[in-house]
């Protein structure tokens, strides 16, 4: 895709922002606080994501004198502004006066105001409101010399707001599906509704797929799904055509969050100058479920796992292919996991390190002054609640960002995700401790182990690059996406885990079994799946190695007319699939149907020593990541580790040239 030209942050190495709220503050403590930020170094500053009752205190009406005196003593200190369109947070006039707006839980119940994102982005009424205060915004700040960029309204689909399940959104699904579909019958037929008598003889008999007696049907779920990332694409892209109008030359950008499901982020991505997301370690590794035991998360209690970070910096960067910004970073407690404890020292030198070598241009800290009001007062910032310097304000300041160059990263390993196989794994697991995200980022861990940089792309983009492809749980398969994958095995070693192409693009299984149409590329179908509770387990073998199985095992009758000659690599010594394949490797392409992180780390070591990769496993604990031209060596334990004969001291890391 094509993108607009503009003038994109362009700096010798990594800069840094902070998250600002001068509507928090008395007004006589802001020329005082810039004048800090630009002693601590930073370049940017972002305000203004959650002040719109402050800019329109009643409709129609606005108060823009506290906002232009808030960007103007940041930019005297010689600050730029991120200016923040805030639409996340309608006032309590728009909702009281146009309750239309509102949207609706799984539950069917009306979503109140008091909090934030209370709003339905298929609201006709809301959408008007939403273009109308970014018009004003950007006509009045739009080209203000200290305004170096937007973001667009904060964290699409946090707290589970990006599907509403009544109000506006009921309204409007009907007509997406008919613009779909066309004919209701077509749709009869795609979603298989002669199941339980679900045929529909008109479109104004659907709705959404909540509050039913028992279990969805996966083809509507998965069509809600999409008419849901549909309208939030479409909400956004009104907020980013009106900031190219009136604000020429700045960059747009939004703030992504963690492990987020509810719309396809390739999608709304679009038309941005670059991704940005919202990275909480400590917060995000209590929240995280299905991979990673209780003590796991004792042990990176006060630094977050590696893996789960920079999977999220892997993928942000995956979606245009651009260097991005971490918007929010953490540099302190948080206030809103089940566990809050205060990260150890060093761990926010380590973060910000991390987030350069996975292609971020900017680190932002959340936020400057602790809130001294309201739902977060109990979350750092890098001032305390007194205005004391807290913890991580002491290690930004003693960053060297010289050691942090602009530059590319350059992986020879790509992992392939898509949410439509998100969507359609997750609405029927069969195994209640698996999941999508799961089943993913134990591969994904498995890679970063073995000490590989990581690209993380969707199925359908170029992958003429890459030595190794892998793809952890690719649900949904088209013909074209088999071709496509089937050209990227000429050049490339190409794994497949569980419950590959079990759907097609309807929600539907292949009439003719699964693998469908990738059956040719993989040499094999099939046999039978198995979900194990926990405590059961099976064994699988291979050559001179065996490991046991939980969770899940499939597996494969393999092809004999297949080309390359389908083999059995491993295969189950037990359980009622004893003797079937476990793991089937065909030419370039391997599959493996066993979930297992021993299994899984063994063979994607033996594909990437065929690829002729280096594929070396690390100590726990250890993590390289290479970019313009430097490794960083990270040490996420709270010891002492040595590594290539380096002494590594507790929560640290190292640059080194390469």
């Amino acid at each position: 895709m094509s993108l607009p030209s503009v003038n994109l942050p362009d700096a010798a190495h990594l800069q840094l922002a902070v998250c600002d709220y001068p509507e928090h503050v008395p007004q006589d403590r802001w020329k005082d606080y810039a004048r800090q930020q630009k002693a601590l170094g930073l370049s940017y500053v972002r305000i203004a994501e959650f002040a719109w009752a402050l800019m329109e205190p009643t409709e129609g009406q606005y108060e823009w004198a506290w906002l232009d005196q808030a960007i103007a003593d940041i930019a005297a200190a010689g600050l730029k502004v991120v200016l923040c369109t805030p639409t996340a947070t309608p006032p309590a006039w728009l909702t009281r006066t146009y309750p239309e707006t509102m949207p609706y839980d799984h539950e069917g119940r009306l979503r109140e105001f008091g909090s934030r994102r209370h709003y339905d982005f298929a609201s006709p009424v809301y959408r008007e409101h939403s273009r109308r205060i970014t018009r004003a915004m950007a006509e009045r700040y739009g080209a203000h010399p200290a305004v170096a960029g937007w973001q667009t309204d904060n964290e699409f689909g946090c707290h589970d707001t990006a599907r509403s399940w009544g109000g506006a959104s009921a309204a409007a699904f009907p007509g997406w599906l008919q613009a779909r579909y066309g004919d209701v019958q077509a749709l009869n037929e795609a979603w298989g509704n002669a199941f339980w008598s679900m045929d529909y003889q008109s479109w104004d008999q659907i709705r959404p797929p909540n509050l039913l007696i028992t279990d969805v049907n996966p083809s509507h779920l998965l069509d809600f799904y999409r008419f849901a990332s549909d309208t939030v694409k479409s909400f956004q892209e009104e907020q980013v055509a009106i900031l190219r109008e009136l604000s020429p030359g700045r960059f747009v950008t939004h703030n992504f969050m963690i492990f987020e499901s509810g719309f396809d982020h390739y999608e709304v991505a679009k038309g941005l100058d670059f991704v940005s997301w919202d990275n909480y370690p400590t917060g995000m590794l209590e929240h995280f479920s299905g991979w990673g035991s209780d003590d796991i998360k004792t042990r990176y209690a006060r630094t977050g796992h590696p893996d789960f970070i920079s999977f999220q910096h892997d993928l942000y960067r995956g979606l245009l292919h651009r260097p991005i910004w971490v918007m929010e970073q953490q540099c302190g407690q948080v206030n809103w996991a089940p566990y809050n404890p205060l990260p150890a020292d060093g761990a926010v030198q380590l973060w910000t390190a991390q987030a350069w070598a996975h292609g971020t241009d900017v680190v932002s800290y959340f936020r400057w002054r602790a809130a001294t009001m309201a739902q977060e007062v109990m979350h750092s910032g890098l001032l305390r609640h007194e205005e004391t310097p807290d913890r991580g304000f002491a290690e930004v300041q003693a960053l060297d960002l010289n050691q942090f160059p602009s530059g590319a990263v350059t992986a020879k390993v790509a992992l392939l995700h898509d949410y439509e196989s998100l969507w359609l794994y997750d609405v029927q697991k069969h195994a209640a401790s698996l999941s999508y995200w799961a089943q993913t980022v134990s591969y994904y861990a498995a890679l970063r182990g073995l000490g590989q940089d990581v690209d993380i792309v969707h199925p359908d983009s170029d992958l003429s690059g890459y030595a190794v492809i892998v793809a952890p749980a690719l649900t949904l398969m088209t013909p074209e996406r088999a071709a496509h994958l089937e050209e990227a095995a000429a050049h490339a070693r190409v794994v497949f885990g569980p419950r590959s192409a079990y759907r097609t693009v309807s929600g539907r299984t292949p009439e003719d079994g699964q693998p469908g149409v990738l059956a040719g590329l993989l040499g094999s179908k099939l046999l039978n799946f198995d979900s194990l509770r926990p405590g059961l387990s099976v064994r699988v073998e291979g050559p001179d190695h065996a490991v046991d199985v939980t969770t899940w095992a499939e597996s494969y009758r393999l092809n004999p007319a297949a080309r390359n000659g389908a083999e059995a690599v491993y295969s189950y010594s037990d359980g009622p699939q004893q003797g079937q394949a476990a793991v089937v490797r065909h030419g370039n392409v391997t599959v493996i149907g066993a979930h297992s992180e021993e299994l899984i780390r063994t063979v994607l070591a033996g594909e990437l020593k065929a690829a002729g990769l280096k594929a070396e496993l690390l100590p726990e604990g250890v993590r390289l990541s290479r970019r313009a031209g430097k490794t960083l060596v990270q040490n996420w334990n709270q010891a002492e580790v040595t590594y290539a004969g380096q002494k590594l001291a507790p929560v640290s890391f190292v640059v080194k040239n390469d």
